[in-house]
C-alpha cells in the first residue's frame, strides 16, 4: 500500500485516516513533521531575504516620521510592501516592586496603576511538604490541555 499524499490524507475524512494502519499513521505523521520543517525552513529563509531587501528603506521611512517601531507602507514596482516594527516593552519587575509599595504607603490601592500577578512552579509545588502544599492547594486548578500524540517505530525481532 502506497502512502497517501497529503492533499489525499486532507480530503480524507478522519475517521477513515484513524482506520488506517500504526506504521502508516507513523509515516503520515513523519511527513507531516518533515514538511513542516521544510515551510518553516522555507519561511524564515524569504523573511531573511524580505529584510535584506526592505529593512533600509523601512528604517528610512520611519525615520522619517519620527519613529523607531511600528508600520510603514511603501511600493516595490507592483507590490506593496508593508514593514512592521513591533514594539516590545520591558518593565524591570523590581523597580515596579518598589512603586507598589510607595502607592500602597500613601494609602492607595497599587492595582489601580499595576497588574499584579502570582506564579507557583509546578516544579517546586511538587516539592514542597505536605504541610506546605496544603496551603496552596485550594488556590489551584489543573486542566486537561491538548492531547498530543508521538509514534515510534519498534524494533522488529
Amino acid at each position: 500500500m502506497s502512502l497517501l499524499t497529503p492533499e489525499a490524507l486532507l480530503a480524507m475524512p478522519v475517521g477513515q485516516v484513524a482506520e488506517r494502519s500504526a506504521n502508516e499513521l507513523f509515516e503520515l505523521k513523519r511527513l507531516a513533521a518533515d514538511l513542516t520543517a521544510v515551510a518553516k525552513a522555507v519561511s524564515e529563509h524569504l523573511d531573511r531575504a524580505l529584510e535584506l531587501r526592505y529593512a533600509e528603506q523601512a528604517q528610512t521611512l520611519r525615520r522619517q516620521a519620527g519613529k523607531d517601531c511600528g508600520v510603514v507602507h511603501f511600493d516595490d514596482g507592483r507590490v506593496r510592501v508593508t514593514a512592521e516594527v513591533p514594539k516590545k516593552v520591558v518593565w524591570d519587575e523590581t523597580q515596579l516592586a518598589e512603586i507598589a509599595q510607595r502607592i500602597r504607603f500613601t494609602g492607595e490601592d497599587p492595582g489601580q496603576y499595576l497588574e499584579i500577578g502570582y506564579r507557583v512552579s509546578e516544579t517546586k509545588f511538587n516539592a514542597w511538604p505536605d504541610s506546605i502544599r496544603a496551603v496552596f492547594a485550594p488556590a489551584r486548578t489543573t486542566r486537561p490541555g491538548k492531547p498530543g500524540f508521538r509514534l515510534a517505530l519498534t524494533q522488529e525481532n
